[in-house]
């Protein structure tokens, strides 16, 4: 590996680990004090810790742990190390944060303020983590499994996966407790969308690859979303190449642009946003 290399994965680690402490702030400071089971392994931790006698990180450490297992038996090495180690330093630093901060109370003393929090922060953490491939593990790992073995699109399979989480909270608080825990999840997704996207929740990517094969097979295969083939003349030599075109989700496109870059880091991506689908069913005469 070279310096320059080395250098790049410094950065990008640093990066990621400033983006995994703002997400476990949010968590420790925001979510837990004020109860609210916002969709997520960090939430699902929070309602377990309610029966066992073990702290929030160390409940989150043990599912990160098991589903970053069940995802490599399942899937297959398709979480990258990226993903790993923030999956595994996630907990880390919620545990450092309830060392140095025990018996830690809500700053706002009000559990909507606490949520609405919570949300801002963690959308701008996951945002950080977005623009490093990365994830903090957790329910992307279980919206991946969905994804394969019932054909659902990844960004449903996370809604669904993370509102069963936050129903969770049935178990242990009140009904407002329940009510703004699942409107704390769907509410969350809609912002995070809104730092990673802006506005938009699609993109149409195209990609020219001498390694097309491989990635139509990946979007058709693992994404299990619709692609266009289309034949390209270059203006400047009159080559002729092949280009493939689809739309996925934030998601699938996070997943699709890491298999890019592991399939042949020299394709040519564009990247364009769309705002809005539609289809026009052919009329049967």
């Amino acid at each position: 590996m070279t310096k320059s290399n080395v250098l790049k994965n410094f950065k990008e680690f640093s990066v990621i680990t400033f983006g995994v402490l703002l997400a476990a702030a949010s968590i420790f400071f925001f979510m837990l004090p004020s109860n609210v089971v916002v969709g997520s392994a960090s939430a699902l931790a929070m309602v377990i810790s309610n029966f066992v006698p073990l702290q929030v990180s160390v409940i989150n450490l043990i599912i990160n742990v098991v589903l970053l297992i069940i995802g490599f038996i399942l899937i297959g090495p398709e979480f990258g190390a990226k993903t790993v180690y923030a999956a595994i330093m996630l907990p880390v630093f919620i545990g450092v944060f309830e060392f140095i901060f025990p018996n830690f109370k809500s700053l706002t003393q009000d559990p909507v303020l606490d949520t609405l929090c919570y949300i801002l922060v963690v959308s701008m953490a996951m945002a950080i983590l977005f623009s490093c491939n990365a994830s903090s593990g957790g329910l992307d790992i279980v919206a991946k499994i969905i994804n394969k073995f019932f054909h659902i699109e990844l960004g449903k399979a996370y809604s669904l996966s993370g509102i069963a989480v936050a129903l969770t909270a049935a178990f242990c608080y009140d009904t407002k407790t329940v009510v703004l825990s699942v409107l704390g999840t769907y509410f969350g997704g809609i912002v995070v969308d809104h730092f990673i996207f802006g506005l938009n929740i699609k993109r149409r990517v195209c990609v020219i690859s001498p390694k097309l094969d491989e990635i139509v097979d990946y979007i058709l295969h693992e994404l299990h979303s619709g692609a266009t083939l289309n034949e390209i003349t270059g203006a400047y030599d009159n080559t002729t190449r092949r280009e493939v075109i689809t739309i996925v989700d934030k998601n699938e496109y996070r997943h699709l642009m890491d298999f890019v870059r592991k399939t042949d880091p020299k394709a040519f991506v564009t990247v364009y946003s769309v705002s809005e689908i539609r289809y026009q069913p052919k009329i049967k005469k």
